[in-house]
């Protein structure tokens, strides 16, 4: 086992999602903490992690993770962590952390995935001093588009289909239609161009009406973030004004961080104040 020095501030933020797990090593539990190292593995290969990825890396203090996949996933992860002395923290969402307030109506019911990406889009509007509807898009094996009023309210969300999933559906359920290679175009002339066509006017539609909704709510404009691994296939074909932006999961690990382990954080600087200098 790899022994924590003393007075380490380091964090190990993951990202589980259905089909990859992403990782960030940060050398303390604050925003804007600097980024030591990072990586991605697919979930089949998360065997591979601790004698591969993980096994010259610094021994984190503490380890936060927001996982999707199962009890069996995560499983296997923490079998790769067992090398360190700092067990796992996973994210379960609250009635309310990190300044949002959780609309849903069983609060643990709704996926960390979402709740840890609305806690990143919040703090990041405030820390450039945005007080601001913000819709959050996550584009990935399922897509998801979330509404915060300007105070961190999360009034609501819809989940609807990836690409992936939505052309292997029309697939299976209609003969003659395979999964295409197509193009997006405004006027599709051939199948599938038409398939590609329909599933990237979905997603951009659903966000269009999302953002509508929370506009009419809020008497203000939102802003949009969009997020996860296929957001940028959906760049050209946005309907709303956005930002893609990448790793708004780990934004908001490491506000929720600065919550559970930020005292425990200051006193290990004030011990050894080089620890968070590059944090601050």
């Amino acid at each position: 086992m790899t022994p924590v020095a003393p007075h380490d501030t380091t964090l190990l933020a993951l990202d589980v999602g259905n089909t990859r797990l992403k990782w960030a090593l940060y050398d303390a539990p604050l925003p804007g903490a600097r980024l030591l190292a990072h990586g991605v593995q697919f979930l089949e290969n998360i065997e591979t992690l601790a004698e591969g990825d993980w096994r010259q890396l610094r021994a984190p203090r503490w380890v936060l993770g927001s996982i999707v996949a199962g009890a069996g996933v995560r499983h296997r992860v923490e079998e790769q962590l067992e090398q360190w002395d700092a067990p796992p923290q996973w994210v379960v969402p609250r009635a309310q952390e990190a300044g949002v307030v959780n609309g849903y109506d069983h609060p643990a019911r709704l996926g960390s995935d979402r709740w840890v990406a609305m806690i990143g889009a919040r703090q990041r509007l405030l820390a450039r001093g945005q007080q601001r509807p913000c819709i959050v898009v996550m584009v990935g094996t399922a897509v998801t588009v979330e509404a915060l009023d300007a105070d961190g309210h999360f009034l609501g969300g819809i989940i609807l289909p990836g690409h992936g999933i939505m052309l292997r559906a029309l697939e299976s359920g209609t003969a003659g239609l395979h999964v295409p290679t197509g193009d997006v175009r405004p006027f599709p002339t051939n199948t599938s161009d038409a398939l590609t066509s329909g599933g990237t006017f979905a997603i951009a539609g659903a966000v269009q009406r999302m953002w509508d909704n929370l506009r009419a709510h809020c008497q203000q404009d939102p802003v949009c973030l969009m997020t996860g691994g296929a957001g940028w296939k959906m760049a050209p074909y946005m309907t709303v004004p956005f930002e893609l932006v990448e790793g708004l999961i780990f934004d908001g690990l490491l506000t929720i961080a600065r919550e559970r382990f930020g005292m425990a954080a200051a006193a290990m600087a004030a011990a050894t104040p080089s620890a968070l200098g590059a944090a601050r």
